[in-house]
């Protein structure tokens, strides 16, 4: 029994012992004719499988400021890689040493037996794709690599492999970094390079890329299809004033520590925007462009003060007031809709003209003006308003532009002290962008323009597309223009804007101050702005300035945003000649005429000539002379002396006419000082005895 259960262990034994050799040997058999004989067919096989079209990516398009200065571009940095496979024995063993070593110099990651070990490795295994090193260089570092040993073979002979990645760069740093804007990899983005990414990025390309360990190799094999690098975008701004922007308006939410602060610098004629800053709070006295507030949501407020600008427009529109006339602001405080209102600045200006309410800022005044003139059909002022675009969006030219949000009569929340609250820049939201654009119509006789910040897009030198000056139409007559520009002037001359005043040229604007709101209440936080136009009487640049919740105790927009204006102003007109006044001209001798010499004694007239290098012609036979010419040179003519005749001494000092008329026997009178002008008695004429000559010197 034990005998046959041991003979029946082995027979499965054996069994299974025969059924793995067959197994090994099948596999054995299917190895062999797999890398021996379908080896071709499998390996082709493996490689199409490796094979694909991956996008070959376009060179970004430049953005530029108005003279022509990069303020964005894409700069070729490069991925280093090896093939380790293509370069042959004779070239690869003489400068595999020196390459080492320099890429060791170079990357100083790795020691020269550290990068010769690794490459020889690579080509041990037949690598066909080695990254050298993570870090791009760029643009000069790759010539100076492909200069090296093995490198300088080449792509096909060397097997070097400089994959080309476009970085984004800014010349300028961080200078209108938020107006520049960026793009991120999901299509996200904002500023320019987001609005014009489609004109930027241009096409991109495609071509065939191996996958390899380590990274994708590119096959170039005639198929692929090149990119088409993006177009150029030309803009408004000028560099100088950006800087200049950036700078007062960092120093003054310093100086105040402020929450945040734009500023907005357009020409008035054009629209075109010079200089667009934004800076935020990051940190204890540091700003960052972390939002455009000139132009977007977070920075659409309510105005306060700058908008009492549109409600003297409505007023001076609907009604035959001047700026003239009277209004009674009484003790400073009012009740307007059930709701007491009182002034910013002080109180009880009593009875002022129109003009003065606004250059001192009086809420009261201005609410009682539109109360009365408005309060029994609120509908009416809301329509001015709506005359005038502060309603709707500018269309700006650039992605995120807030929209207008005006308060109606049917809107949940109007109640009856909303109009005289809307009068003073409550109530309603608008961007500084919005602001400005009005300000500027005022300054352009009425003419509203549309901010423009685009000018041209181009490819290379060929123009593919440029923007002009867009007029939205007229939103007040000439004569409510000329009104309140001159209310405008009155601010600065003797007004709230006071500190814009200068003496070179004058500046029209307003200050503004308004309550911050918190969970729907306000609060006694501030948002401080100056809006206007300079040269007041021919307006070239138009500028606003907001600065934010500031800290310092001032809270008021002529005393926080008023001297960013200031310094913004000054450089802009130090800069533009153009709007310069013209000096007096000085009169500057011109030294090709000669010294007023006019007679005289001939012997001393050539001393003087001669000792100052002026030509003359002497008469001969002659004592007395007198000029003949005062061109280059003096050409002298004879003063004729007779006998009993009155000689000609006009053109000679005092000290020679007494001479020549003492010893004629006549008595001398003068009348002034310098040389003889006129003489009494005519040259020639007979002597009468004890003559008396006059003669009147000058």
């Amino acid at each position: 029994m034990g005998k046959n259960i041991k003979k029946s262990i082995v027979t499965r034994v054996r069994v299974a012992f025969l059924c793995v050799c067959l197994f090994a040997g099948a596999i054995i058999y299917k190895v062999v004719r797999i890398q021996y004989f379908e080896g071709t067919k499998w390996r082709q096989i493996a490689k199409e499988s490796r094979i694909i079209y991956q996008p070959v990516f376009a060179t970004r398009g430049n953005i530029y400021s108005d003279n022509e200065s990069i303020l964005a571009t894409s700069l070729p940095f490069y991925r280093v890689a090896f093939d380790a496979t293509i370069c042959d024995d004779k070239i690869f063993n003489k400068g595999i040493d020196s390459l080492a070593l320099l890429l060791s110099r170079f990357y100083q990651d790795k020691s020269p037996e550290g990068y010769r070990r690794k490459i020889k490795n690579a080509r041990a295994e037949q690598r066909r794709y080695l990254r050298l090193h993570p870090r791009q260089i760029n643009y000069q570092e790759k010539k100076m690599m492909a200069s090296w040993p093995i490198f300088r073979a080449g792509k096909n002979k060397g097997g070097v492999i400089f994959e080309k990645v476009d970085k984004r760069f800014r010349p300028f740093g961080s200078l209108a970094q938020r107006t520049i804007g960026r793009l991120s990899e999901d299509g996200n983005g904002s500023g320019l390079e987001f609005t014009y990414n489609r004109q930027l990025a241009g096409k991109d390309g495609e071509a065939l890329f191996e996958r390899m360990a380590g990274g994708n190799k590119p096959i170039y094999d005639g198929t692929e299809i090149k990119p088409l690098p993006g177009y150029d975008i030309k803009t408004t701004i000028d560099i100088n004033l950006q800087d200049v922007a950036e700078n007062a308006l960092y120093k003054a939410l310093v100086l105040n520590n402020a929450q945040y602060g734009c500023v907005i610098l357009m020409e008035v004629k054009t629209g075109a925007i010079k200089a667009i800053a934004n800076l935020g709070k990051a940190g204890e006295g540091v700003y960052v462009e972390n939002y455009n507030y000139a132009v977007g949501d977070h920075g659409r407020t309510e105005p306060g003060s700058t908008f009492k600008l549109a409600s003297m427009m409505a007023l001076f529109e609907d009604t035959d007031l001047t700026p003239e006339d009277t209004v009674d602001t009484g003790h400073g405080r009012q009740v307007f809709g059930g709701v007491s209102m009182g002034e910013a600045h002080g109180g009880g200006f009593g009875k002022i003209s129109i003009s003065q309410v606004f250059e001192k800022s009086s809420n009261v005044g201005t609410a009682k003006l539109i109360e009365t003139h408005f309060g029994k059909n609120p509908e009416k002022y809301i329509d001015y308003l709506q005359q005038f675009g502060i309603d709707k969006p500018l269309g700006f030219q650039m992605h995120g532009e807030a929209k207008p949000y005006i308060r109606k009569t049917t809107d949940r929340g109007w109640s009856r002290s909303t109009l005289s609250r809307m009068a003073i820049g409550y109530g309603l939201k608008i961007s500084p962008l919005q602001t400005l654009a009005f300000y500027n119509a005022v300054a352009n006789n009425g003419i509203k323009v549309k901010p423009m910040i685009v000018k041209e897009i181009r490819k290379a030198d060929a123009l593919v597309d440029s923007f002009q000056t867009e007029t939205l139409g007229r939103i007040c007559s000439e004569e409510t223009a000329k009104q309140l520009r001159s209310i405008m002037e009155a601010v600065v001359e003797k007004g709230t804007g006071k500190q814009v005043k200068n003496l070179n040229y004058k500046v029209a604007g307003k200050t503004g101050t308004s309550w911050k709101t918190k969970n729907g209440k306000y609060i006694k936080d501030y948002s401080t702005s100056f809006a206007g136009y300079f040269p007041a009487d021919n307006p070239k640049y138009s500028c606003i300035i907001i600065i934010d919740t500031p800290k310092k105790g001032r809270i008021y927009g002529g005393d926080v945003a008023a001297p960013v204006f200031r310094e913004l102003a000054d450089k802009a007109y130090v800069r533009d000649l153009a709007i310069h006044k013209p000096f007096a001209a000085l009169i500057i001798p011109d030294k090709r005429v000669l010294p007023p010499v006019k007679a005289g004694q001939q012997e001393e007239l050539t001393l003087i000539c001669n000792r100052i290098g002026i030509s003359s012609h002497p008469v001969a036979d002659q004592e007395w002379i007198k000029a003949d010419s005062q061109t280059h040179s003096y050409a002298w003519k004879p003063v004729p002396l007779q006998v009993g005749r009155v000689p000609d001494v006009s053109g000679m000092t005092l000290r020679d006419a007494l001479f020549l008329l003492g010893n004629q026997g006549l008595k001398v009178k003068k009348v002034g000082i310098g040389r003889v002008q006129k003489q009494s008695l005519e040259p020639g004429s007979p002597i009468q005895k004890g003559s008396v000559i006059t003669l009147t010197l000058s």
